[in-house]
């Protein structure tokens, strides 16, 4: 029995119903934007009002964020300026964007909720994530990171600083890190004490700091970033919570996507995730590893919460899709068995 469970038991008060909403890097740092704190700052305003109705309807929200972009830029600058300062390792850079990104949705959402008369404290966690270091990731870097590049330039930085580049999604080419799969959260005591006291936590940013735990049994950070939505999934399970909420850019996931045969689906069971991954319907550059994310929280956490969910949606449709009107919903049966309804089509 987990500290939440005990608690909730030694009150005889049920837990309000709690919701991991993960949010993408570029949703606070499209390629649109310059880059500057005040463009930041706005956007994440912006992401943080479409999340004010889900707390007015009585969820516990704990929110986790992407950081590619921001990491990126960080690792960019590291490089450009390596002659007249020392570079940080990239735990260390992963652990800057969490931060400087946490603290301005920390603000940013804390504000939000001041003008909608809500006095709920926002905290951000800077989270550690243990991954194996044996992970053959390590080998085979796939994780884009930071700005497109043309791929004369990518070529020419690639020399230079011995990064990997690859042609991401036909945009542009990107830098490419390791992303070994998450072990454990080693901030979970942290984020539920956060959550009994009240307080909304802003956790596992980028997919936590990677670290691996030595011989002497030691923590040491290691070059890789995690995926965010795998380490949420994670996160998402052992909290126990109700939903877990992916944000994309597009409102339901489609089978044949962008093909003349595409079709929406509003709902999905682990049954028919695993069948239509197997079938690669759900590219890794594209939904695969949300796909994934949503099997892992599925399997891993059954018993604990059968009624559990998982929404992918966008960010607009959020609360709608909390309140089952949107989104595509993956369960671990059918809708039936959740005492749900749904059409098989957008």
């Amino acid at each position: 029995m987990t500290l939440r469970r005990r608690r909730a038991a030694d009150t005889g008060a049920p837990r309000p119903k709690r919701v991991v909403v993960a949010l993408g890097g570029n949703a606070a740092y499209p390629p649109t934007i310059r880059g500057t704190a005040e463009e930041q700052l706005e956007l994440m305003r912006q992401v943080c009002v479409h999340f004010v109705e889900i707390i007015k309807a009585g969820w516990q929200l704990v929110l986790t964020h992407g950081n590619g972009p921001v990491v990126g830029n960080i690792l960019y600058r590291m490089a450009r300026t390596a002659d007249e300062l020392p570079p940080m390792p990239m735990d260390v850079c992963v652990a800057h964007s969490q931060g400087g990104m946490g603290y301005m949705l920390q603000q940013s959402f804390a504000n939000v909720l001041h003008d909608h008369g809500m006095s709920v404290v926002v905290s951000c966690v800077i989270t550690e994530v243990e991954v194996d270091a044996a992970d053959p990731a390590f080998q085979n870097p796939t994780k884009p990171v930071g700005k497109f590049f043309k791929e004369a330039e990518a070529k020419k930085l690639a020399r230079t600083s011995g990064w990997f580049f690859a042609e991401d999604a036909g945009r542009g080419w990107r830098r490419m890190v390791a992303s070994p799969k998450p072990l454990k959260i080693l901030d979970l005591q942290t984020i539920d004490a956060l959550l009994q006291a009240g307080v909304l936590p802003i956790a596992c940013g980028g997919g936590g700091v990677p670290v691996v735990v030595t011989p002497e049994g030691h923590l040491k950070g290691v070059a890789a970033v995690i995926d965010k939505d795998l380490t949420s999934a994670m996160l998402a399970a052992h909290l126990h919570a109700d939903a877990l909420i992916m944000l994309t850019g597009v409102e339901q996931v489609a089978l044949d996507f962008n093909t003349p045969s595409q079709r929406w689906l509003r709902h999905m069971s682990l049954a028919d995730a695993r069948r239509h991954a197997a079938d690669g319907q759900f590219p890794p550059g594209s939904m695969g590893p949300k796909i994934e994310a949503a099997i892992t929280f599925l399997e891993e956490s059954p018993e604990a919460n059968r009624e559990g969910v998982v929404i992918i949606t966008s960010l607009e449709k959020a609360f709608e899709a909390l309140m089952g009107r949107a989104g595509t919903h993956i369960t671990l049966g059918d809708l039936a068995d959740q005492g749900q309804r749904g059409s098989g089509k957008k």
